[in-house]
């Protein structure tokens, strides 16, 4: 199974703590040239890393505020629809009653009686 977002955030901001605390020692194994290539200094490779796990972690939390609303958008529609089924069975209630069997399709209502 895969990380959550926030199980990720989290990693890379442990991360950023361990290589904050030991930069003369990972700028010995050569973290800024062999591993990264395209970044001049330990530095820059903290910096990129602190940046992306805030952007990370903004975007998460714009990801959680959509989701709640999308809940709450979901119980609107439930209710909606919950009234609108209990408006259509009375209708067709009413339909059943007034019409006879032959005509109840044109109401859309496929039932047998």
């Amino acid at each position: 199974m895969s990380k959550s977002y926030a199980r990720r955030i989290s990693d890379a901001q442990v991360m950023y703590a361990g290589l904050q605390a030991h930069t003369d020692q990972l700028a010995r194994r050569g973290i800024n040239e062999d591993f990264l290539n395209t970044l001049s200094s330990n530095e820059d490779f903290l910096n990129t890393l602190s940046s992306g796990t805030s952007a990370a972690i903004v975007l998460n939390n714009e990801q959680e505020k959509l989701k709640a609303q999308l809940k709450a958008k979901t119980a609107e529609l439930d209710a909606q629809l919950t009234a609108l089924e209990k408006q259509m069975s009375e209708a067709k209630k009413i339909v059943k009653m007034d019409f006879p069997k032959t005509d109840w399709k044109e109401f859309g209502i496929l039932d047998k009686q």
